[in-house]
């Protein structure tokens, strides 16, 4: 699908980057724009040129809001249709779908995203989603003792860089529960991202964001490109488009996870051990059925039972969403309806959608499954319990 994604405040801009950075040829990428009240965070972005930057909001100074929600707040309510209009040279009446990311925790970025979602939502017939990142408990807490202290600071032995620090923000979780709520009420899905989850032992958020802003921009290629493919190459057998993720997630403000997976194989392009070429052939090989069925259930397994954006209870569902990709030869088709089959047993819901993505020369098999309608995760839980 053609998507426009509109990255809001520091981990958002950071995120639009990213994109920028990894997929701006790719035909689903149809805009990317990076909005701030903070100079600094934009004046930080690598691949989005100053033409792709906004910085909005004069009465925060441009320096960010501190947390203060409420003012960031007021900024959406008062600059909603002038960052509408920043957006126009990317020809956003042409997007089948909006994607707003945004720092769930912060202030410039969470408090604007609604006042966006809607202005969007009023000016275009495209769904507008939502990816927000989760606060972890850490950004909460005061720092506690020595250790702590030099670690918040990102302090480092000599000769050695030092970690990014991580930031100290005691009203995150109140602000992600109050944007999640505002998101919901606005957007036709949310997708949270929970950094918490994804942090490994003894790592700080501030020295995994490199990491988890590639995890984050992966996994939204991997859905919203999915449908796409460049000029002259194979068509899908099942095409995925925009009603289909539309039908997928919902329109509700429903929370949605994105679970992903790869596997390497071996291009048949030219000739596979899996085949019965002869080595130097320039004859495509055919592909083992057994070893392929293998790949396609490892990698759906994989997708849903592995660490997904946000967790998935049970691995239950109201509504999924599944998309195997890869080499032509290795897409076979019965072992991709035995896993959709068994995915409804997982999600204990026959509402499945599914799509192929063949990549002609690929050397891996990847699967998408999205999962709508989810029981509330704990962390989830645990942030909306701050303002009860």
């Amino acid at each position: 699908m053609r998507l426009h994604v509109i990255g809001l405040g520091g981990a958002g801009v950071r995120i639009a980057d990213r994109l920028a950075a990894d997929h701006d040829d790719d035909p689903f990428l149809a805009g990317v724009k990076a909005f701030d009240s903070d100079m600094d965070a934009l004046g930080a972005l690598n691949a989005l040129g100053e033409e792709r930057r906004y910085r909005f909001g004069d009465a925060a100074g441009g320096d960010g809001l501190g947390g203060d929600l409420h003012a960031g707040r007021r900024l959406g309510d008062a600059h909603a249709s002038e960052l509408g209009r920043e957006m126009d040279d990317q020809r956003p009446s042409l997007a089948e779908a909006f994607l707003i990311v945004v720092g769930l925790g912060g202030a410039a970025g969470a408090g604007a995203a609604p006042a966006l979602a809607e202005e969007l939502s009023r000016l275009y017939d495209a769904p507008v989603y939502a990816f927000g990142f989760l606060p972890t408990p850490s950004e909460t807490e005061e720092p506690d003792g020595e250790g702590a202290t030099s670690a918040a600071a990102g302090s480092a032995a000599p000769g050695t860089e030092a970690e990014p620090a991580t930031p100290h923000r005691p009203l995150a979780e109140r602000n992600a529960a109050r944007t999640l709520d505002a998101l919901s009420d606005r957007c036709a899905a949310v997708f949270p991202f929970d950094n918490a989850a994804w942090l490994r032992p003894g790592e700080t958020l501030g020295g995994a964001r490199d990491r988890l802003n590639g995890v984050a921009a992966e996994r939204i290629a991997a859905l919203f490109g999915a449908g796409e493919t460049p000029e002259g190459t194979e068509t899908p057998q099942q095409v995925l488009d925009a009603s289909d993720v539309a039908r997928a997630v919902g329109s509700d403000g429903e929370i949605a996870a994105i679970g992903h997976a790869t596997q390497a194989v071996e291009s048949p392009e030219g000739g596979s051990r899996f085949g019965l070429g002869l080595f130097g052939s320039s004859e495509p090989a055919e592909v083992d059925t057994s070893a392929a069925v293998s790949a396609i259930e490892t990698v759906i397994r994989k997708a849903a039972r592995g660490k997904n954006t946000v967790e998935v209870p049970d691995g239950r569902a109201d509504r999924t969403l599944l998309v195997v990709g890869g080499p032509p030869p290795w897409l076979n088709r019965e072992a991709i309806a035995d896993g959709r089959r068994w995915l409804a047993g997982e999600a204990g819901s026959d509402a499945i959608l599914s799509g192929d993505a063949p990549v002609p020369g690929g050397d891996a098999v990847s699967a998408v499954v999205v999962r709508s309608g989810v029981d509330e995760p704990e962390r989830l839980r645990e942030i909306r319990e701050t303002i009860r």
